[in-house]
């Protein structure tokens, strides 16, 4: 009874193996352009694109970044300076994109710059704090992708939007999670609307990784100046108890968590370049596969309850 469904399956797994593992054709004519490449993923995609011989248009924050990527890869490798959060700096960017591919097009988009700073529960926070992060996440991978998305239109090419599990499952308060939302549900759309041009979207969805961008000593002393500018009536609210062990449960997950190998996040995104058939969503991390992803399809009640088990509570006798 058992052994037709065991071969069905793995005439089923062999069939997805096969049809995962194949490569397109003529690497080394392609270009892709991948933001955020100072550090972190996209500095670690840059060098790993390099080494297939993909023609990489590496755009990073600053000169120092730009430089050291040089200086760790071939001389197909070209470099451009950033800002996803200004539209100016976005213009002449793509501007220097299409004179760069020419008749050669370009066939990626990596929206891979991110940040996660300020991030704290909502009421700590201002409006300055949300609209910091989600014109870098949210708005800057949607005014990249505006103005590069004729060149990809006409290659057929791809797109690959980084977003988070977070982008799944709200785990903190602040813009982060806010604004990985937003790219899934942009990068929905824009699926939808491109496939009859021939292009293909990608999500990838990492859990925990240590990038510079949630780097723990960061993130405790972004936290305490964040407290320390808070409402007094905040602090009374929510009392120095709480403080103390929203800092122990953070570094409790992070150091839980955190995962230190950044391939397995980039090889999702070489994959969803480079593969014939590239998937809609790529989860990267045990823990977003065997936690987040299972948790957010279960009821809400049981989702919060398993969120906030632990989590911390006002001291006693604060004022409420």
């Amino acid at each position: 009874m058992w052994l037709p469904l065991l071969v069905l399956f793995a005439l089923i797994f062999l069939y997805r193996w096969h049809r995962q593992r194949q490569t397109l054709q003529n690497l080394s004519d392609k270009y892709v352009l991948i933001t955020g490449c100072d550090t972190g993923f996209g500095n670690l995609l840059a060098k790993q694109l390099d080494r297939r011989g993909l023609r990489v248009l590496a755009a990073c924050l600053t000169e120092r970044g730009a430089e050291d990527l040089k200086k760790e890869t071939s001389s197909r490798l070209q470099t451009v300076i950033l800002d996803v959060s200004d539209s100016q700096s976005v213009t002449s960017a793509a501007k220097w994109v299409t004179h760069i591919v020419g008749a050669k097009r370009l066939w990626g988009l990596v929206n891979n710059a991110g940040t996660g700073m300020p991030g704290a529960p909502n009421e700590w926070l201002r409006k300055d704090d949300f609209v910091r992060v989600l014109n870098v996440n949210l708005l800057g991978t949607i005014d990249v992708t505006l103005n590069l998305l004729p060149l990809i239109r006409r290659s057929q090419g791809r797109i690959v939007n980084v977003s988070s599990i977070v982008g799944r499952v709200t785990i903190c308060g602040g813009g982060y999670c806010i604004s990985k939302f937003g790219v899934e549900a942009f990068s929905d759309s824009l699926r939808r609307e491109l496939r009859p041009f021939g292009v293909n979207v990608s999500i990838i969805e990492p859990g925990y990784f240590k990038t510079p961008l949630n780097d723990l000593q960061h993130m405790k002393s972004n936290l305490e100046n964040i407290w320390s500018h808070v409402h007094p009536e905040v602090h009374l609210s929510y009392g120095h108890q709480y403080y103390q062990e929203y800092v122990t449960d953070m570094e409790k997950t992070f150091l839980s968590l955190c995962n230190m190998d950044l391939s397995s996040v980039t090889n999702c995104m070489e994959h969803a370049l480079t593969a014939v058939h590239p998937q809609t969503r790529y989860s990267a991390g045990w823990d977003a596969k065997l936690f987040f992803i299972p948790i957010s399809y279960v009821p809400t009640i049981l989702a919060d309850y398993l969120l906030t088990r632990t989590a911390p509570k006002p001291a006693k006798g604060a004022a409420h």
